[in-house]
């Protein structure tokens, strides 16, 4: 790269206690202004049917469901190691490929979809097949956001993932508003405002990290780089598993009517990550940096504290304040089984909270084994939540129960391998391509 792109575009901060606090508190008040925007779209619920919000929130899981944080982290860590060993054409290789790759895949989904396309619409529930065909085009747009993001964040130009951020919750809500209220388009033009915010953001990304990917390309070791990309792939698969799939299995045993309340609690006690998911995304390509020139890095400690303070905080203060924040936001026929459920959802987020901090942690150091443990507890969940649901029926506070149990099992795990297993004394540098 140029002198000049270096000193317009930054990668790397050398003082990293004062940038920490610097670029994490931007991408907090970035995350709740965003997440603000984003969660804006929900007080159209009160504009459509119950039915309606249901079936949004069925298909908004579905692009939650999507691998984006293994994409991010992926490319974050990539980055980071290639920006701290000068292998910026063997990214530029890698960039290119998963480009293509990534809509290919989706190409083949989307196929796959026009094929089943009555099957789904009548599992699901669905009034036709607008919203569907708009989720599909928001998947791919979500595919490429996390790519060029993680690009962003492992050459630490946290700005502009705050800046994207923004305006993709931005042109969500405002999106999404007026196909609602002016057109009248339901869920489906909930699903376009979503498609339309995503994509603002994807295009903000992949115009900032051009001077990467546009580069020369020079070949890479595949071998080497899949023994990284798949632990982090699993690793990261299993967290976003864990924080997403539980719509998508009480969906089927619940209806439309029933699932407006626990789409409602699950977009407010989501939120409370808005506060801490900035500190490990901070913290994670500066680890992944130390580790790669064997330098000392302690943050570490400060995230877990931070972390637990603002997490803990969070779900007290949804638990005092979350009934009244349902009663003027949402319709008053579901603000009592929505505050109701408030308390299981809150609680279940604030392991997982911890949990992510200390996954960012391990994965960054290359410590992978974790990620067996990890994929069969995640497997464990997928099995047992039905298995309750079928044992359980009419029971929403269940699906909740499991989740917040099963994640204070990941927590545990992830503890133990942070400070209970003799290998977590030692810290590792992530392998380099050869």
């Amino acid at each position: 790269m140029s002198a000049e792109k270096t000193e317009t575009i930054p990668t790397i901060d050398h003082k990293p206690h004062s940038a920490f606090f610097r670029q994490s508190g931007w991408l907090m008040i970035a995350n709740i202004a965003g997440g603000g925007l984003t969660w804006g779209v929900h007080f159209l619920s009160k504009s459509i049917p119950e039915s309606q919000y249901a079936v949004f929130g069925t298909l908004l899981m579905v692009v939650a469901c999507l691998p984006t944080m293994p994409l991010q982290m992926v490319f974050a860590q990539q980055s980071a190691l290639a920006l701290a060993t000068g292998r910026e054409r063997q990214l530029a290789g890698m960039i290119r490929l998963a480009w293509l790759w990534t809509f290919i895949v989706w190409a083949l989904g989307a196929l796959a979809v026009f094929m089943f396309q009555k099957n789904i619409v009548a599992g699901w529930h669905l009034p036709d097949a607008t919203g569907l065909w708009v989720t599909v085009l928001t998947v791919l747009v979500s595919l490429w956001l996390p790519m060029f993001t993680g690009v962003l964040q492992g050459r630490q130009d946290f700005f502009w993932m705050g800046w994207a951020a923004i305006f993709s919750g931005a042109g969500r809500f405002l999106a999404a508003a007026i196909l609602v209220l002016a057109l009248a388009l339901g869920a489906a033009g909930m699903m376009m405002g979503a498609f339309l915010g995503i994509g603002l953001a994807a295009a903000i990304a992949i115009w900032r990290t051009r001077d990467l990917w546009a580069v020369g390309a020079e070949k890479f070791d595949g071998k080497s780089l899949m023994r990284q990309v798949v632990p982090l792939t699993l690793g990261f698969g299993a967290c976003q598993f864990m924080f997403t799939s539980d719509t998508m299995f009480a969906k089927a045993y619940f209806s439309g009517e029933e699932m407006a309340p626990y789409v409602a609690a699950g977009t407010l006690s989501r939120a409370l990550l808005w506060l801490v998911l900035p500190l490990a995304a901070v913290m994670f390509p500066k680890i992944v940096h130390a580790s790669a020139k064997a330098e000392k890095n302690n943050l570490f400690g400060l995230v877990v504290l931070g972390t637990a303070v603002l997490a803990a905080g969070g779900a007290l203060g949804l638990w005092l304040v979350g009934p009244l924040v349902v009663k003027i936001v949402y319709k008053s026929s579901y603000v009592t089984a929505t505050a109701g459920l408030l308390p299981w959802y809150a609680g279940a987020m604030v392991p997982l909270a911890m949990a992510n901090v200390m996954v960012n942690d391990l994965l960054a150091r290359g410590r992978f084994g974790v990620v067996p443990f990890m994929v069969a507890l995640a497997a464990a969940y997928g099995f047992t939540l039905p298995w309750m649901l079928n044992h359980h029926p009419g029971r929403l506070e269940v699906v909740l129960q499991t989740l917040g149990a099963f994640n204070l099992l990941l927590f545990c795990i992830c503890a133990w391998f942070v400070w209970g297993s003799p290998k977590s004394k030692v810290q590792r540098p992530v392998a380099q391509p050869d």
